[in-house]
């Protein structure tokens, strides 16, 4: 039996095959998710080529097929027209068997027309990755066999060949919709799956990334890591890439008199920030009035549901929460006045002078509330500024 070129102890060959396939993690989250799906930064044509090539060889996905399918996964989220959402599908089938949904779903010409735009459309892709998506990995099996061997050699190429359909097509659209901790009150279910993104090259941030899509950093407290990231850096470093987008950071200052329109603009653009500090400022309230109000085991679970849209609080579960605002006044101050402050980043039709003049009174009646919580969370709001 041919035994290749190398002569390996069995430990090499798994440090390799970890090798191999760690590059096309880097390939599918540098190349087709940052870049081509969500345009957070340029890469150089000479990094760009080598990820289509690699994911070519180790995949057989065309960069059009995979963009677009991941663009429709944003703006149909958690919705039956949403390709893999384990909200819909339910988590077994998107961990175990979503490769088969992501096929299914490349099949769908119009897919491919209304969201592949602006992916490569050049002769190469054109004539040979896109017509001849299976020969990629037939090459990548035969150079498997001539340097490895021909049992090493296909048990890596078998390994390469699950590696993407796995975490990427399983675990990320599956676990990153279903279970894991959440910074961002998004609209969808998005969850980061752990805080030190390694082993997925930064994918398991997921909630981060649907919170700011267009951002080329996942990674969003200081205890989160995310390779990509790093690699993206290096690549900049030595002129191989251009970031465009990062997620805002908000600048606290001076506490201003009045809101003016930085003020305006630096809460919008950090509104998910705003959002999850008001989170934990009505956590606090909640601790303290639980403890004064009686039969307070009763509402115990109830947190959670006090920093989300009224419309996503289960229905077991309304009535506890129904019940402990009638009895607590400043809770209910702090749940109505949330989602007045979400409502009015939501009005697109408003002026700039009319949206100044709600947030001032927002924080005027905050500050006039009698509510601790309240009072300080308005202070900070007025002493956001633009990076």
């Amino acid at each position: 039996m041919y035994a290749g070129i190398v002569d390996w102890p069995w430990w090499a060959y798994v440090l390799v095959t970890l090798g191999l396939t760690h590059v096309t993690i880097a390939s599918v989250t540098i190349y087709l998710h940052r870049h081509q799906a969500h345009r957070a930064l340029d890469l150089h044509p000479l990094p760009a080529h080598f990820f289509r090539l690699w994911l070519w060889l180790t995949t057989g996905m065309g960069t059009k097929e995979w963009a677009s399918i991941h663009r429709k996964h944003h703006a149909k989220c958690e919705t039956a027209e949403d390709p893999h959402s384990p909200q819909i599908y339910g988590i077994n089938r998107v961990l175990w068997t979503g490769v088969f949904l992501y096929v299914k779903e490349s099949r769908n010409a119009d897919t491919l027309k209304r969201y592949g735009h602006g992916t490569p459309d050049d002769w190469i892709e054109n004539h040979l990755y896109t017509p001849w998506q299976k020969l990629g990995v037939v090459l990548m099996l035969a150079v498997d066999v001539a340097v490895f061997g021909f049992v090493y050699g296909a048990m890596i190429w078998a390994v390469q060949m699950v590696w993407i359909p796995f975490w990427a097509a399983g675990v990320i659209n599956g676990l990153g919709h279903f279970w894991g901790y959440r910074n961002f009150n998004t609209p969808d279910a998005s969850t980061n799956i752990f805080p030190l993104g390694l082993l997925i090259g930064g994918e398991e941030l997921h909630n981060n990334h649907h919170t700011y899509a267009t951002s080329a950093k996942l990674s969003n407290k200081w205890y989160e890591v995310d390779l990509g990231w790093g690699y993206i850096c290096i690549l900049a470093a030595l002129g191989l890439a251009k970031v465009k987008n990062v997620a805002p950071v908000p600048v606290v200052g001076k506490v201003r008199a009045t809101i003016d329109f930085e003020t305006l603009q630096a809460v919008i653009a950090n509104r998910y920030e705003v959002l999850a500090g008001y989170a934990k400022s009505i956590g606090q309230l909640y601790r303290e009035e639980l403890a004064k109000t009686k039969n307070g085991k009763q509402f115990k679970g109830l947190k959670r549901w006090l920093a989300v849209d009224a419309s996503t609080v289960p229905e077991d579960s309304r009535g506890r929460l129904e019940l402990l605002l009638k009895q607590s006044s400043a809770l209910q101050t702090s749940y109505t006045m949330r989602g007045e402050l979400v409502a009015l980043w939501a009005r697109s039709n408003a002026t700039r002078e009319q949206l100044i003049k709600e947030l001032q009174n927002w924080c005027h009646r905050a500050e006039t509330s009698g509510v601790r919580q309240l009072q300080e969370f308005s202070l900070r709001l007025r002493s956001y500024s633009l990076a």
